[in-house]
């Protein structure tokens, strides 16, 4: 592949935006497209985040900006 297929190729992946079909699609993009948009669905509704998930499932506590200034 010679420079100007991959500057192409980079472009199309970055110009990519989520899609309902990205659920079912096996590729990596895909699959980042589709983990990305059910994490921002469920952080807009169940509102403010108190924890994330890691890769093996637990949970991580997320400090808030109070939290930070009484450890201050």
């Amino acid at each position: 592949m010679d420079s100007k297929e991959s500057k192409k190729d980079s472009l199309d992946i970055a110009g990519r935006i989520y899609d309902v079909s990205d659920y079912k699609r096996k590729d990596t993009l895909s699959s980042g497209l589709a983990k990305t948009h059910e994490q921002v669905s469920d952080t807009y509704t169940e509102g403010e985040m108190q924890s994330v998930d890691d890769v093996d499932g637990k949970n991580i506590e997320i400090k808030g900006e109070e939290a930070e200034e009484e450890s201050q």
